[in-house]
């Protein structure tokens, strides 16, 4: 089956996911984790990404970020990519790419799943065993945006910026909804929304991201059609 095209609307916020081939570890090293920060620092600079949340795992990375270009995403995934690579195999003798061949993305509605998924990646560590709470895990966006110790990559959201009159207000209310327990059907709706590129919202914001994109942003319906 052809894969869809990715969504190229600006101003429209995205969940990113770039894993390794094969869900090989792609990062050993403290120094690898800040190698891949730092690009994709500048990446998102350069290609004017704003970057509202992350996280690093050991075998794939999570973005939610707001496009201000069409190809702000690709042009930033890919530039993070190829350096990325050219440093891993230098470092550990390997050839080729490390990456499976295409990140996986979605436009998500802001109102109702932007402060979700945000907690979603920054949860990842958590989920994944890694760490008993997300303050523990330093290579997301948990300190900058739960505690405040400020990361210059991280741009805050508008739905985030709404949370308090201040930077300690919004901290402490952000910080406030990780004692609200993120559903397990909530949890596979966006990682299989972002996984097969699926519109993250209800009827009426996938029929605008269908009429923006020109394309499909929800599953056709399963099995043969009814007759008439």
């Amino acid at each position: 089956m052809a894969r869809l095209p990715r969504y190229t609307i600006t101003n429209q916020c995205q969940h990113i996911i770039q894993q390794g081939s094969d869900w090989q570890q792609v990062f050993f090293e403290e120094q690898d984790y800040q190698y891949f920060h730092d690009c994709l620092d500048a990446a998102s600079f350069n290609y004017e990404l704003k970057v509202h949340a992350f996280v690093l795992m050991p075998d794939h990375v999570h973005i939610l970020a707001t496009p201000s270009a069409p190809d702000s995403v690709s042009r930033t995934v890919q530039s993070v990519g190829r350096n990325y690579v050219q440093y891993f195999n230098e470092c550990y003798s390997g050839s080729g790419s490390i990456w499976e061949g295409r990140y996986r993305a979605t436009v998500l509605d802001e109102k109702q799943y932007l402060l979700t998924c945000s907690r979603y990646i920054e949860l990842n560590p958590v989920r994944g065993g890694l760490v008993k709470h997300a303050r523990d895990y330093r290579w997301s966006s948990y300190a900058h945006n739960a505690l405040g110790r400020v990361d210059e990559m991280i741009t805050p959201h508008r739905e985030y910026q709404r949370l308090g009159a201040t930077d300690k207000e919004r901290v402490n209310a952000y910080r406030a909804l990780f004692k609200q327990k993120i559903s397990t059907e909530t949890e596979e709706l966006i990682t299989d929304s972002t996984l097969k590129g699926w519109a993250l919202g209800g009827a009426k914001f996938t029929r605008k991201i269908e009429k923006i994109s020109g394309r499909r942003a929800t599953q056709l319906p399963k099995g043969r059609p009814k007759g008439s």
